[in-house]
C-alpha cells in the first residue's frame, strides 16, 4: 500500500465504522447487549485506525483541493466544514460514550449515547460523501 492508496482506505475505514455503529445501534434496541458492546468497540476501532491513517497522509501529501464549481462547490464545503467540526467533537464523545458503556454506568452511558450515535454516524457518512466528491 501506498501514501495514495490512503483516501480510498480512508473512506473505506469510515463506511465500515458507519455500518458498525447503525448495527450496533440495533443490537441495543433489540436487547442484545453484548453483541451492541462488540460492534461499537468495533466502531471505535475502526474509527481509530481512520484516525491513524488520516493523520499518516496528510502528513506526507498534504491537503487535496476541491475543484468543483458552482452549487456542488458550496454543498461540498457545507459537508466539510460540518464535517470537520462534528469529527473534532465526536472523539471525546465517542470516549467518554465507550468508557460509560464499560464501566456499566448505564444511565449515563444512555445520556450521552443519544448524542454521540447520530453525531458519529453523521461524521462517518460524511467523510465517505466527501471522498466521493474529491476523488
Amino acid at each position: 500500500m501506498e501514501i495514495q492508496d490512503l483516501p480510498a482506505l480512508n473512506a473505506a475505514l469510515n463506511a465500515t465504522a458507519g455500518v458498525f455503529i447503525s448495527v450496533g445501534y440495533l443490537f441495543v434496541r433489540q436487547g442484545h447487549r453484548t453483541a451492541h458492546k462488540r460492534c461499537m468497540l468495533a466502531a471505535l476501532t475502526t474509527s481509530t485506525l481512520f484516525l491513524v491513517s488520516y493523520v499518516v497522509y496528510h502528513a506526507s501529501a498534504g491537503s487535496k483541493p476541491y475543484q468543483g464549481q458552482g452549487a456542488a462547490r458550496a454543498i461540498y464545503f457545507t459537508i466539510l466544514i460540518t464535517h470537520v467540526v462534528l469529527a473534532a467533537a465526536i472523539v471525546p464523545l465517542a470516549l467518554v460514550t465507550a468508557n460509560r458503556g464499560l464501566r456499566t454506568r448505564l444511565a449515563a452511558h444512555v445520556r450521552i449515547a443519544r448524542w454521540t450515535l447520530p453525531i458519529w454516524l453523521y461524521v462517518s457518512v460524511t467523510g465517505v460523501i466527501i471522498y466521493l466528491m474529491l476523488y
